[in-house]
């Protein structure tokens, strides 16, 4: 039996190459399209990435995760992370409803490819602010022609805190 045959693989046609991302991107842009923009680990799916996520979507017309590889997750978050590998939280969170694409990336800061996607929308949760968001990626976005929404954290829902819980 083919590896993960059950569950359909994970493959999914909303993982795409930022090669990709930015032709369609494009193609979106002279229809008129606004891309709302945001990244992260998503390393444990809970309901406070899901509401964000929603909330994020509402923004724009369509929503493009930047999700951390491997290597970059295990870079901010420490050597013992993620605990899913990148394929697979892609493909969780390309099962949302209001995820339309998601592009791996593998440096730590999201930089480049806010500056080749010229997202009209970037977001970014209630944890940020404008003053301690990473300044290369505030120009990105505004040089860009972008704006930059910061959404409310989801109070009680962090994949550390379920980590700690589970492992003490």
């Amino acid at each position: 039996m083919k590896k993960h045959a059950l569950i359909g693989g994970l493959d999914t046609p909303k993982r795409v190459s930022l090669a990709q991302m930015e032709a369609r991107a494009r193609a979106a842009r002279a229809r008129g399209k606004r891309m709302v923009f945001t990244n992260g680990c998503f390393d444990l799916l809970h309901p406070g990435h899901v509401g964000y996520l929603e909330m994020a979507r509402r923004l724009g017309d369509y929503l493009v995760v930047g999700l951390n590889a491997d290597v970059s997750v295990r870079r901010i978050k420490g050597p013992a992370r993620p605990i899913n590998p990148e394929a697979a939280r892609a493909r969780v969170l390309a099962g949302l409803a209001c995820v339309d694409y998601v592009v791996i990336f593998r440096s730590q800061r999201v930089t480049p490819l806010l500056r080749r996607l010229k997202p009209e929308i970037y977001v970014k949760g209630g944890d940020y602010t404008l003053a301690t968001l990473d300044q290369s990626e505030r120009r990105a976005v505004e040089c860009g022609g972008g704006a930059i929404r910061i959404l409310p954290v989801w109070k009680g829902f962090s994949t550390t805190a379920i980590l700690k819980k589970v492992f003490g």
